[in-house]
């Protein structure tokens, strides 16, 4: 940091509204309704992470529907599918990216094609020319459409025993595939090129580009960024956004800030983000899911909102805390209550196999926020047994 710049001191409570107003979790139906809204959705935070338990709705829905009170799941389908204004690909995880940033991952797409991908090691190229083969002929398919594939052994515990499959996923990181539907977990596969009706795909951004995407999404999102948290599981961009935070704050773009209780950890927001630090936040209650952008980096969301998420699907029963799949509750600035829920699709009904409350809900009279949570869980219940 420029040695002549004095840092912005800035409580915990500041810290927790400037980033639920950049989450978009602070007002009701920040950006609309259907198709569109979800684009915008997406756009605006840079990411929706995509994961495959399905205890409750699967956490790419549960992301859009907290900020989309009338999301329909279809509205995404329509989104990838139909206006192809979002794209799947990997952040940190397997995510919906907006399809206007395509360009700054090509470059992981090209690595991939020079150097592969370390979880793909064994794709053959007659693999690889195989399905190419078959989609160029035929057109989309998912991996149910190739029945005769000879089984080989599992690399690791989440690989494919088929080689076709391991074949689609190498493409589909090197970009030369995209997913082009998704119902569930089953992926249609596309030439990313005929999907997108591009003559060949956007030129790569250069790395310059690439490092003020990671900085201006995370400002927009985040509100108040560090460079964990701006490279979240991406060290290797850690030196070039340090760099270009630096040459931002000489520039008075961006302004240091003391954020309470981080110690020696710096933090940065633009002049604009912090003259707005003191409006207070509306008090709307919010299930979140363990994979939401405000819960998913555990140690920001520590220090800002003191509380500890912890994901306890792989921790041994006797072990957990808060319960299998614990969801955490958002009243108005504060993180109350973790829910470990689970959905009776059968039965339809939404199970509450815990409730934990948190914070400072442990004490104190808690009957109105009881009722004020247990009117979102009706509301939730219902998004879960829709459509």
């Amino acid at each position: 940091m420029p040695r002549s710049v004095t840092s912005r001191p800035l409580t915990k409570t500041a810290a927790r509204r400037i980033w639920l107003r950049a989450q978009r979790l602070d007002s009701p139906a920040p950006f609309g309704e259907g198709p569109q809204a979800t684009a915008a959705a997406v756009s605006h935070l840079g990411y929706v992470q995509i994961d495959t338990i399905n205890v409750i709705e699967r956490c790419h829905h549960h992301i859009l529907w907290n900020r989309i009170p009338e999301y329909r799941r279809a509205d995404l389908r329509q989104a990838q599918s139909v206006d192809k204004s979002v794209f799947e690909y990997w952040t940190h995880a397997l995510s919906y990216v907006p399809a206007q940033d395509f360009r700054f991952f090509a470059p992981a797409m090209k690595r991939h094609q020079r150097e592969g991908h370390k979880w793909l090691t064994s794709v053959k190229p007659a693999d690889l020319r195989k399905v190419l083969r078959l989609i160029r002929r035929d057109g989309a398919l998912t991996i149910r459409d190739i029945d005769d594939d000879v089984l080989v052994d599992k690399e690791h515990l989440w690989a494919s025993r088929k080689p076709s499959k391991r074949a689609l996923q190498l493409l589909f990181y090197t970009g030369v595939l995209t997913i082009s539907e998704r119902a569930g977990m089953l992926k249609t596969y596309e030439l990313a090129t005929r999907h997108f009706g591009w003559d060949k795909p956007p030129k790569p951004a250069s790395a310059r580009e690439t490092t003020g995407y990671l900085l201006d999404r995370a400002l927009r999102a985040q509100g108040i960024v560090s460079v964990d948290s701006i490279c979240h599981l991406d060290a290797p961009s850690k030196p070039a956004v340090r760099r270009l935070i630096d040459a931002r704050v000489r520039r008075h773009e961006l302004v240091p800030v003391a954020l309470e209780g981080a110690g020696k950890q710096e933090h940065w927001a633009t002049p604009e983000t912090l003259e707005m630090a003191g409006e207070g936040a509306s008090e709307p209650v919010h299930i979140l899911s363990p994979f939401d952008p405000l819960i998913i980096q555990r140690k920001r969301t520590e220090l800002i909102f003191e509380y500890g998420h912890r994901f306890e699907a792989y921790v041994p029963k006797e072990k957990r805390v808060f319960g299998y799949f614990a969801l955490p509750v958002l009243a108005g600035d504060a993180i109350v209550a973790a829910l470990d829920l689970k959905t009776d699709r059968k039965g339809r009904k939404l199970l509450v196999q815990k409730w934990t409350w948190v914070g400072t809900a442990r004490k104190g009279p808690r009957k109105d926020l009881k009722r004020r949570i247990e009117e979102e869980l009706h509301r939730f219940e219902r998004f879960q047994l829709a459509e």
